[in-house]
C-alpha cells in the first residue's frame, strides 16, 4: 500500500550572495564568514579560515521528512539508504570529534576534511534515492541535492558535549543545575557535595569519551510550573483502559537495531534500544517472526513489541558494549540503568470511541534527531515521582532525594484507516486535536502510554542513549511500537475501553 508524507521545500540549489554563520555557544558569539558564487558548485560553500570555537555537532537537513511518496517496491532500497545517511553523519561526527582541536582553529580545515566528504557520499545516497522512488513508478523527487551539504554548529546549552559528570566534579560535586524551565528556576543541592565529587572525578577518567549531556540540560523539578491539564471527556467519549504487564526487560534483552526505520540494517539506531514484549526484535525480524515470537507480556495474546533508547548513568563505569556498536563506538557510554517500573495502558479517546489497531501498525513517537531537526515531533517527556503534573521535553529533570525518574511516552492515537507504516513512520498516524477529536480521514484508535521510572542518583549524572550527533539531549528521546495483538486480545481491549472499564 502506498505511502505519502509531506513535502518540504528544497533547499536553493544556488547560494548567490555572501552569509555569516553565526555559532552561539557557552562562551560567546563566533562568526564563520561563508560565501559562494553563482558558479561554484551547490552547497559547497567556501568557508574562510577563521577561528572558530565551541562548534559541537554536525547539523545535517532530515532526510526522510523530505521525501515524497515511496513505492512499496522502492522501500527496501530507500530504507538502506537512509540508514546508510545516519552512518555517515555518525562517521563524520566521529572525524569532526577527533579532530576538534584542528577544527577550533581552523573552520576551512571542518569544511575540507569533514563537511566536504560528507556532503559527496549524502549526495550519492540521494541521487540513488531518488531512483529507487522513479524506477518503483513514483514520482521522481526534485532538488534532493539540495539536502546533502551539512553545518557544524554549537551545543545551544552552551555544554559543548562536555559529559555531566565531568561538569559536576569540576564544580566540586555541588551538582548545580542552571536550567530554563517553566519558572527559569534554579537550585544548587550542596547535599550533593563528597558523592559527587567522586562522581564527577570518576567521569574524567573517560574524558574524551562521552560527547555530553552537559549540566545546562538538567533543571530541579521543583522549579518547574505545574503544566499538565487532564483530557476533558465528552458524552460519547471512551473512558476505560487496557493495561498490559511486560516486566521491566529484567532479561536484558537490547540492541542498537531499529526493525521499523532501518529494517535489515545491524545497528541502524546507532544507540541502545530496551525491549520489552516480543522477544524476536531485531533488525531482521519481519511480521512472521514477530507473530510467531515469545513474549515477556503476561497475556500471551500481546506480542506487540515496546522498545526505547536506554538510560544510563554518567560514573565512569563502562559497560559490556564500551567497545560495540550502540556502545561506546557510537558515543554511548556508561552503565545501563533497568528501569524500576514499565506501566503499559491503552487509553480511550475523550470525544469519541475508538477502533481496533491493525495487526503490525507501527507507531514512532518523539523524534531521535530533534536536538537538530527542531522540535516539532518532540513527544517524549520527563519528570519525577511525586511531581508528574509538571513535564518537560528539552531537560532532565533533577529529583530531590526519594523522587525516582520518570520517562513518559504518548503515543499518537489517530489511524489513516489504511496503512500500518508510512514513508517517514509518522503521517499514516497522527496526534487528536486539543479538543480530542481525530483529524478529518483519521480514526480514533487506543492510545498507548507508557510510563518508565528509574532509580538513578540525584543530580546531572544519567543520560539517554542517542545518535552521537544529538548529544544525549533529552529532547532526542523517543519511543517506538509494533502492535502484534492477538485478534481476540485487541477485542476486548476496544471492548473495555469503549464500556468505560479497566481491563487487564
Amino acid at each position: 500500500m502506498g505511502r505519502s508524507i509531506r513535502k518540504r521545500p528544497t533547499f536553493p540549489r544556488r547560494m548567490t550572495m555572501a552569509a555569516a554563520a553565526l555559532f552561539i555557544g557557552g562562551g560567546g558569539l563566533v562568526a564563520v564568514n561563508v560565501y559562494a558564487s553563482a558558479s561554484d558548485d551547490p552547497g559547497k560553500a567556501q568557508v574562510r579560515a577563521a577561528p572558530v570555537r565551541n562548534l559541537s555537532t554536525i547539523d545535517c537537513p532530515d532526510v526522510s521528512n523530505s521525501l515524497p511518496d515511496v513505492p512499496d517496491s522502492a522501500r527496501p532500497e530507500v530504507d538502506r539508504e537512509l540508514a546508510a545517511i545516519d552512518t555517515q553523519i555518525t562517521d563524520a561526527y566521529e572525524k569532526f570529534a577527533s579532530n576538534k582541536d584542528r577544527v577550533d582553529r581552523d573552520a576551512g580545515y571542518a569544511q575540507q576534511v569533514v563537511l566536504d566528504p560528507l556532503k559527496d557520499k549524502r549526495t550519492a545516497s540521494l541521487d540513488r534515492i531518488a531512483g529507487a522512488v522513479g524506477r518503483g513508478g513514483g514520482q521522481q523527487p526534485q532538488g534532493m541535492r539540495g539536502l546533502a551539504p551539512c553545518t557544524l554548529r554549537a551545543d545551544d546549552n552552551g555544554g559543548g558535549g562536555q559529559g555531566a559528570t565531568q561538569a559536576a566534579g569540576q564544580d566540586q560535586g555541588q551538582n548545580q543545575a542552571q536550567g530554563q524551565g517553566q519558572d527559569q528556576g534554579q537550585w544548587q543541592n550542596q547535599s550533593g557535595q563528597g558523592q559527587g565529587q567522586n562522581q564527577g572525578q570518576q567521569g574524567q577518567q573517560g574524558q574524551g569519551v562521552g560527547n555530553g549531556p552537559s549540566k545546562n540540560d538538567f533543571v530541579d523539578i521543583r522549579s518547574v510550573r505545574p503544566n499538565v491539564r487532564a483530557p476533558q471527556f465528552r458524552r460519547n467519549g471512551s473512558t476505560g483502559l487496557f493495561t498490559s504487564s511486560c516486566g521491566v526487560n529484567q532479561n536484558a534483552k537490547r540492541n542498537p537495531d531499529n526493525v521499523i526505520v532501518a529494517p535489515g540494517v545491524s545497528n541502524g539506531a546507532h544507540h541502545m534500544h530496551d525491549y520489552v514484549g516480543n522477544q524476536a526484535n531485531d533488525a531482521f525480524a519481519s511480521d512472521g517472526d514477530l507473530a510467531n515470537g515469545g513474549t515477556s507480556c503476561r497475556n500471551q495474546g500481546d506480542k506487540s513489541t515496546y522498545y526505547w533508547p536506554v538510560i544510563r548513568l554518567q560514573n565512569g563505569q563502562n559497560e559490556n558494549d564500551a567497545k560495540a556498536d550502540g556502545g561506546g563506538k557510537d558515543k554511548n557510554v556508561g552503565k545501563i540503568q533497568t528501569p524500576v517500573q514499565v506501566t503499559i495502558k491503552f487509553a480511550g479517546n475523550p470525544v469519541s470511541k475508538v477502533t481496533a489497531m491493525p495487526r503490525f501498525l507501527r507507531i514512532i513517537t518523539g523524534d531521535a534527531k530533534a536536538f537538530t531537526n527542531g522540535n516539532a515531533n518532540a513527544n517524549a517527556s520527563w519528570s519525577c515521582t511525586g511531581f508528574e503534573n509538571r513535564q518537560l521535553k528539552e531537560k532532565y529533570p533533577i529529583c530531590p532525594q526519594g523522587s525516582k525518574v520518570v520517562r513518559t511516552f504518548n503515543f499518537q492515537s489517530c489511524w489513516d484507516g489504511k496503512n500500518t507504516d508510512s514513508a517517514n513512520h509518522r503521517t499514516h498516524v497522527a496526534f487528536a486535536g486539543r479538543n480530542g477529536a481525530c483529524p478529518r480521514g483519521f480514526k480514533a484508535i487506543p492510545q498507548l502510554q507508557q510510563r518508565i521510572v528509574y532509580a538513578v542518583p540525584p543530580g546531572p549524572g544519567f543520560a539517554v542513549d542517542s545518535f552521537p550527533e544529538q548529544l544525549h539531549k533529552p529532547v532526542t528521546d523517543h519511543g517506538d511500537f509494533i502492535n502484534v495483538f492477538s485478534d481476540s486480545l485487541m477485542r476486548k481491549a476496544v471492548t473495555c475501553i469503549n464500556t468505560g472499564r479497566s481491563c487487564a
